[in-house]
């Protein structure tokens, strides 16, 4: 048991990064460590310029936690590993892994259309270039537009459109049949009155009832495990989309606790570690790395520990979707970050190079190709 103290963990401040570090926190709780999570706010206004150095640009917003850490004021950071750069201080560590959650996307639409049902031109809502060039490789034909917000906010766009337009419809048929019938004798148009129906909404539609709608969105596509842990799983109807075609971004679905090296990190791995989701998330940002992909190319990279071997399967894109390099390959498990990083030369050879430096220069023009325009939880 610890005898030191409370274990201080940083953590964002929304609503899913808060319920996804109530996850670390329950399981550091099971092996009888008492666990307080610090809010921290994202800014990027107040990091100092040796933090900055330390830290790297590339994912600074989400590594302001870690700037508490590295001052000593924290005991460790909650992250969702897709957020993470893959480069970061070299006393800082990934202190622990937990066991990764659901790793692929999921399209969710408002009457359950699957990717094949969508009508021709169908507006889908991502702000990931990967899942954008991943959309159009499959069907050219669609509109694929940003969409921003947390999880709910996006579900709220979604729903928007189709239930103004019932709300709008129940209640042009009530106000007519009202004024041919008068008040005593009126009877609702439809099975419930207005109020009745607005009452039996779910939370999540009455918000939606009244966003103002910007983009009528036919589907939205998201990360499985953002959906299941915003408790928002059951509240809509979605398809799981093939991890074979739609491959995840690197470490998608996973945490991570990030700590200063030393015994505190130890502790964290010795309690909570899942040694399954370490590897394979070590191959897919090792991978990450080696490719030099980082935020700017539509890249997908995931891999399933299976017995000796990690088997791994990559596709790197351009932009719309029309040209791409996808390879398998099983990795010996004994030696999984050295294979990672040969595969990756093989991958670079083979054209994926050529695609990311495509990438690299659309967004030296302006163009951003970032895997997603907001951390996942924000």
């Amino acid at each position: 048991m610890r005898t030191r103290g409370t274990l201080r963990l940083a953590t964002r401040g929304s609503t899913l990064a808060r319920r996804q570090a109530a996850l670390v926190k329950e399981a550091l709780e099971e092996h009888r460590y008492e666990v307080e999570l610090v809010t921290v706010e994202t800014t990027g206004d107040d990091i100092q310029d040796e933090l900055i150095h330390r830290l790297g640009k590339t994912g600074a917003f989400v590594r302001e936690l870690d700037e508490r850490v590295l001052e000593g004021d924290l005991d460790g950071a909650i992250h969702s590993m897709k957020d993470m750069p893959t480069e970061q201080p070299d006393e800082l560590v990934t202190a622990a892994v937990p066991e990764r959650g659901s790793p692929g996307d999921v399209l969710v639409t408002p009457d359950g259309s699957t990717l094949e049902e969508l009508p021709d031109g169908a507006t889908v809502g991502t702000s990931s270039l990967r899942r954008r060039a991943q959309l159009l490789a499959e069907r050219p034909d669609l509109t694929v537009e940003p969409v921003r917000g947390n999880v709910d906010t996006r579900l709220e766009k979604l729903l928007a459109p189709a239930l103004q337009e019932e709300h709008e419809t129940r209640s042009e048929a009530d106000k007519e049949r009202k004024a041919n019938v008068g008040d005593e004798e009126f009877e609702p148009a439809y099975d419930r009155t207005v109020d009745e129906w607005f009452d039996d909404l779910s939370e999540l539609e009455k918000q939606a009832l009244g966003r103002e709608i910007e983009t009528n969105y036919d589907a939205l596509v998201l990360a499985e495990a953002g959906l299941e842990r915003s408790g928002l799983r059951y509240a809509v109807d979605y398809q799981s989309l093939p991890t074979q075609s739609f491959v995840p971004a690197p470490g998608q679905g996973a945490l991570a606790v990030t700590a200063v090296d030393g015994e505190t990190a130890g502790e964290i791995q010795n309690a909570i570690d899942h040694p399954r989701s370490r590897v394979e998330t070590t191959v897919e940002r090792t991978l990450l790395a080696e490719l030099g992909g980082g935020c700017i190319a539509p890249i997908g990279i995931y891999a399933i520990l299976q017995g000796e071997y990690v088997h791994t399967r990559v596709s790197v894109f351009d932009r719309d979707g029309e040209e791409s390099v996808t390879a398998t390959r099983d990795l010996p498990v004994d030696h999984h970050a050295e294979a990672a990083r040969e595969f990756a030369t093989d991958l670079a050879d083979r054209g994926a190079a050529e695609l990311i430096e495509e990438a690299r220069d659309d967004a030296g023009a302006g163009t951003s190709v970032s895997e997603d325009d907001q951390p996942e939880g924000k």
